[in-house]
């Protein structure tokens, strides 16, 4: 008597357990990406400030030994540069926006 009230209670317990891990989603969450503005933002703020120091180092170094025609020219292209990453910048976020609202 006593095992098969044993037994009872052991079978109800394993069916509610089944019943709730069956309840429950198994599926893992789906993954949230990587944070782009992030990166963009720490390379803005970090990186770009010490590459632009060490071209205005090296800059400084060439003028001083007398190099002023190549300094002017490693300027110019540097700024030339400077102004393709600012409208590259400047493009992806009109192109963003344009993006926002067409599909809204």
């Amino acid at each position: 008597m006593i095992a098969i009230e044993l037994m009872e209670t052991v079978t109800s317990a394993a069916a509610h357990t089944l019943s709730a891990l069956a309840s429950t989603p198994l599926a893992e969450p789906a993954p949230k990406g990587i944070d782009t503005e992030g990166v963009v933002t720490f390379f803005a703020s970090k990186i770009a400030p010490i590459l632009l120091a060490v071209l205005g180092v090296i800059f400084i170094g060439r003028a001083s030994r007398g190099e002023i025609s190549k300094v002017l020219t490693s300027s110019a292209i540097a700024i030339v540069g400077l102004a393709f990453i600012a409208g590259a910048a400047t493009l992806f976020f009109i192109g963003d926006y344009l993006i926002d609202l067409i599909f809204e």
